[in-house]
């Protein structure tokens, strides 16, 4: 921090002197509340970039089964979906030399394996109501042209699964130590860019403050030529069908074909983005296109599930829709809980149920698949519906 006076010429010509920030608990809210001081860059269409907060002290697990294991400072989002963490610390603070970047790939990583799109959404608007803001307000940053609100966290949680984030260093002096870890991981990582930001402040009489912030590590990013960044590439349905051939059992195997061979079918399929093989499906609903499910085979552990996109069925079909396709979704236990939490908070979720779960109950894969074809008709489901949903042979081993 330079001991150099700012110059503010009004009337008269006042010196604002640099000002340490009195605690870090004065940093992080100065930073919640006023996070367009980190806003620099671009968005993927030319527009100027606009973070938008989704929670302080957002809690980063360590495995599926348990509780938040560490706590990082700031989470951020922009319209193009793209995560930015954000950990603060003052000069005074050792651990800004070192410690603060293994700190902050400790919650890169486990944030991108266990932030699922739902957790991260709820995060976001329980931030929205403790700070009076509206969700329609809120989502006005966020959501462009027709996109829903489950839908755009569906491709946050690609984008963090993809390791396609921004890391940012905030701190009123950024030491040498820090400044040469951040160019070298930038060099490093091409999906992720890596910053550090020294927000430097200045106080005058009164109320009067000044925050200049200064960016360490856009040199190293713009050398990431893009050749060098790697291509978003999507799951195809031969990636889908070589783990469903090589990992799954019958029962799961038959329920995986089964539903991708009726979306090819009759609907419209598209690979996700993540390091695990995904697939959403869109379905031709009231004339318009919507996404009805995600069908995920996760790797490390390894886990098939199929995911329901209640929150953009509603979105485009309003509740009464989709409280109609949950009810008709045959009587699965372990999805039957996160159905009845779903009609209790207005079916803006995504819940999930394994494949091993839908085969240990007969039927429920033809049921499933009638209800899809339910919607897509606008009529209640029969016995023809069913037996034209699964066909002679559908997703038999």
């Amino acid at each position: 921090m330079t001991d150099q006076p700012v110059f503010v010429l009004g009337r008269d010509l006042q010196a604002l002197e640099p000002a340490a920030f009195e605690n870090e608990e004065e940093f992080q809210e100065l930073l919640a509340r006023h996070p367009r001081v980190l806003d620099f860059g671009s968005l993927a269409e030319g527009q100027p970039l606009r973070l938008v907060l989704v929670a302080r002290e957002m809690g980063v697990p360590t495995n599926a089964e348990s509780g938040p294991a560490y706590w990082l400072d700031h989470l951020f989002v922009d319209a193009d979906g793209v995560p930015t963490l954000v950990e603060v610390k003052r000069a005074s603070d050792t651990r800004i030399r070192r410690e603060v970047a293994g700190q902050m790939l400790d919650y890169a990583a486990n944030g991108a394996r266990y932030w699922p799109g739902a957790l991260l959404q709820r995060s976001f608007e329980e931030t929205c109501v403790a700070d009076g803001r509206s969700m329609e307000e809120a989502y006005g940053e966020l959501l462009l042209g027709d996109r829903s609100a489950e839908e755009f966290w569906s491709m946050v949680e690609e984008r963090l699964a993809a390791g396609q984030m921004r890391l940012l260093f905030v701190a009123d002096r950024i030491p040498l130590e820090l400044r040469a870890i951040v160019e070298f991981l930038n060099r490093q990582m091409r999906q992720t860019d890596v910053y550090a930001v020294e927000l430097t402040q200045y106080r005058g009489d009164g109320e009067l403050r000044v925050l200049v912030p200064r960016i360490h590590g856009e040199v190293a990013t713009a050398a990431k030529s893009p050749s060098g960044r790697r291509a978003t590439q999507r799951a195809t349905r031969a990636d889908m069908d070589t783990v469903i051939r090589t990992r799954l059992a019958s029962g799961t195997r038959s329920i995986a074909t089964a539903l991708l061979d009726h979306a090819a079918a009759t609907g419209r399929l598209e690979g996700g983005t993540a390091k695990y093989p995904s697939m959403s499906v869109y379905y031709p609903v009231a004339g318009r296109q919507v996404p009805i499910w995600t069908l995920s085979l996760y790797d490390n552990p390894a886990k098939e599930e199929l995911a329901f996109s209640l929150g953009s069925i509603t979105h485009h079909l309003g509740l009464d829709g989709a409280a109609a396709f949950a009810e008709s979704l045959p009587t699965v236990p372990e999805l039957a809980k996160k159905l009845e939490v779903q009609r209790e908070k207005g079916y803006k979720g995504w819940p999930s149920v394994s494949l091993s779960a839908i085969a240990a109950e007969p039927g429920a894969r033809e049921g499933i698949l009638a209800t899809i074809q339910q919607l897509m008709d606008g009529q209640e489901a029969s016995p023809d519906r069913l037996d034209r949903a699964v066909g002679p042979q559908a997703g038999r081993p």
